[in-house]
């Protein structure tokens, strides 16, 4: 099975950026949709980004023109650059197969992105 460890985050300053990663463990080459997911406290895990198979992608209205998620099939990792950040922002990020959201095992720790002046 494909493991997903998130690395990248850490405490920035608004309109600060980011890159975010996530490496999977096996082949995502076959994965038909990766994505970014990011939960804030006291509130919903919120999807922003999706790269599928095919190379196209999707944003949540609220990162759309910020954000960009990538992916290098030769190295099993999946990216998300972030830019322009605001405090909105914060919260912890994590990837996952879109197949897999349903899953509550399949999430793993994520990596908490801090966004404050």
């Amino acid at each position: 099975q494909v493991q997903l460890v998130e690395s990248g985050g850490g405490l920035v300053q608004p309109g600060g950026s980011l890159r975010l990663s996530c490496a999977a463990s096996g082949s995502i080459s076959s994965i038909n949709a990766m994505g970014w997911y990011r939960q804030a406290p006291g509130k919903q895990r919120e999807l922003v980004a999706i790269i599928r198979s095919s190379g196209s992608t999707w944003y949540a209205d609220s990162v759309k023109g910020r954000f960009t998620i990538s992916r290098d099939n030769a190295k099993n990792t999946v990216y998300l650059q972030m830019n322009s950040l605001k405090p909105e922002d914060t919260a912890v990020y994590y990837c996952n197969n879109l197949a897999w959201a349903g899953i509550k095992g399949s999430w793993g720790q994520g990596t908490q992105v801090t966004v404050s002046s």
